[in-house]
C-alpha cells in the first residue's frame, strides 16, 4: 500500500524492484491513489496496480474511507487471498493505508509502528492494533533505506538502491517534440525549474525563481523547463510570462512519465521539496534543493532532506540557516515562512557548484567557472573542517 505523495511513491521503486529479486516467484500487486497510476504502471517488477481514492468529503469523511476500503477488499483483494501487507511508510499514515492493509484479508500485515515518532502516536495512535508485525527503528534515516529495511526484514538481499522509472514510446516522443518545437539546442543548458509545492510553506518566492531564470539566462545562456502539477499552472504561466523564449511551461501540461521523460533531457533540477524533485532524482539530474527546513533542525521530520532529499544523485541543498521566531525545530507556518531566509546569492553559489561537476556542454563551457571552482574550493575546506 503505497498511497502517499508522488515522491514516496518515486521512492519505493528500489523496494519493489528488491523484492521482486529476492521473492522471484510472488504475485506482487501494489494499491496507490489514482494520481500516481501513470507513474507505475509501467513498473516491470509487480503483477498489478490497483487504486484507492482516499479523497472524500470531511462529512464522515472516515466512515467513507472506511467503507471504500472493504469495498476495495471484497472486490478486488479478498479473491486474490494475499499472505502478506506492506504499508511502508515510516511517518504519519494520513492516507488511510493502515485500514486499507488490515481490509485486504491479508494473514501477515507489516508496518512501521506507531511509536517511531510523537506525531505517528498522536494521530495514528492504535494504529499498531492493524498489524501483525512491526519495524521499530526511529533513527533518522533516508526513506530509501527505510522501505529497503522492509526486505531485510522478510530476509530478503539488498543488491541495488537506485532509484528508476519507466517510459513508453509515447512519453519519449512527448518529450522529444517539445524539446524540438521549441528549438532547444542540444549544446545548451537545460534548467528544470519547479516552483510549486504540496505546502506553501515549502515555496521559495516566485519573484526569486524570475531574478534565477534571469541569471541562468546571463550568465550560463540556459533554457528553462517549468515542471509541475496542474495546481502550479498559475506559477507556470506567471514565469513563462516574464521570460518570454526562455521558459517552456508545461505545467498542468503533461502526465508524470511525460514530465519524468522531460526531466531525463535537463541537466540540473532546481526546485523547491516537491514530487518533481525525486523524478529528477530518479533520471540522474543534479539537484539544488530549495528547503524550508532550517538547519539543525529535526532531523526526522518529514521536510527534513536527510530523509526525504533527492537520493542517489549530485545534489546541493539549500536551506535556512537559523528557524524563524516562533520556529524551533520545523517550520510550523502555513505560508512560506522560515525559507524566506534563504537568499537568491545562496542558491546561485549551489548552481555553480553543481554545474562545476558535470561534463559542460560546450556552448557555456568556459561560462561561470571560475566561480564554480571557487565554491568547490570553499565548500571542500568546510567539509575538511568539520571533520
Amino acid at each position: 500500500m503505497r498511497l502517499d505523495e508522488i515522491g514516496d511513491v518515486v521512492m519505493t521503486m528500489p523496494l519493489l524492484r528488491e523484492l521482486r529479486r529476492s521473492f522471484s516467484s510472488a504475485w506482487i500487486t501494489l494499491i496507490v491513489k489514482p494520481d500516481v497510476f501513470n507513474l507505475v504502471a509501467l513498473c516491470p517488477y509487480i503483477n498489478e496496480v490497483l487504486t484507492y481514492d482516499g479523497n472524500t468529503p470531511q462529512r464522515f469523511e472516515q466512515a467513507r474511507r472506511h467503507s471504500r476500503a472493504m469495498r476495495l477488499g471484497r472486490r478486488e483483494l479478498w479473491p486474490r487471498r494475499f499472505d502478506l501487507a506492506i504499508v511502508p511508510r515510516w511517518g504519519v499514515d494520513l492516507y488511510h493505508a493502515g485500514f486499507v492493509a488490515y481490509f485486504s484479508g491479508a494473514s501477515l500485515r507489516l508496518s512501521y509502528s506507531e511509536t517511531v515518532s510523537a506525531d505517528k502516536a498522536r494521530v495514528n495512535k492504535g494504529s499498531n492494533a492493524l498489524f501483525t508485525h512491526l519495524l521499530n527503528d526511529d533513527s533518522p534515516k533516508h526513506e530509501v533505506e527505510r522501505n529497503l529495511e522492509i526486505v531485510r526484514y522478510l530476509g530478503g538481499e539488498i543488491r541495488n538502491d537506485k532509484l528508476e522509472l519507466w517510459l513508453d514510446e509515447n512519453d519519449e516522443r512527448f518529450a522529444e517534440d517539445i524539446l524540438s518545437s521549441n528549438d532547444i539546442n542540444p549544446a545548451e543548458l537545460v534548467v528544470a525549474l519547479a516552483p510549486g509545492a504540496g505546502a506553501a510553506k515549502r515555496m521559495w518566492p516566485l519573484k526569486n525563481y524570475i531574478e534565477l531564470a534571469e541569471w541562468l539566462r546571463d550568465d550560463f545562456h540556459a533554457r528553462l523547463i517549468i515542471v509541475g502539477g496542474p495546481e502550479d499552472r498559475p506559477l507556470g504561466q506567471e514565469l513563462q510570462t516574464r521570460l518570454p523564449k526562455l521558459a517552456i511551461n508545461v505545467t498542468g501540461r503533461s502526465s508524470l512519465r511525460q514530465t519524468f521523460a522531460l526531466l531525463k533531457h535537463c541537466d540540473l533540477y532546481i526546485g523547491n521539496d516537491t514530487g518533481p524533485m525525486h523524478l529528477a532524482a530518479a533520471a540522474d539530474v543534479p539537484v539544488v534543493e530549495i528547503s524550508c527546513h532550517p538547519k539543525g533542525g529535526s532531523p526526522n521530520h518529514t521536510n527534513s532532506p536527510l530523509v526525504y532529499g533527492p537520493w542517489g544523485v549530485s545534489h546541493l541543498i539549500a536551506q535556512p540557516s537559523t528557524p524563524l521566531h516562533p520556529c524551533e525545530y520545523s517550520c510550523i507556518a502555513a505560508e512560506a515562512h522560515c525559507i524566506l531566509g534563504i537568499s537568491t546569492d545562496e542558491v546561485k553559489r549551489a548552481i555553480r557548484g553543481l554545474v562545476g561537476k558535470r561534463p559542460l556542454k560546450a556552448s557555456f563551457l568556459e561560462v561561470g567557472l571560475e566561480d564554480s571552482v571557487s565554491y568547490l574550493i570553499e565548500q571542500s575546506s568546510i567539509s575538511n573542517q568539520n571533520e
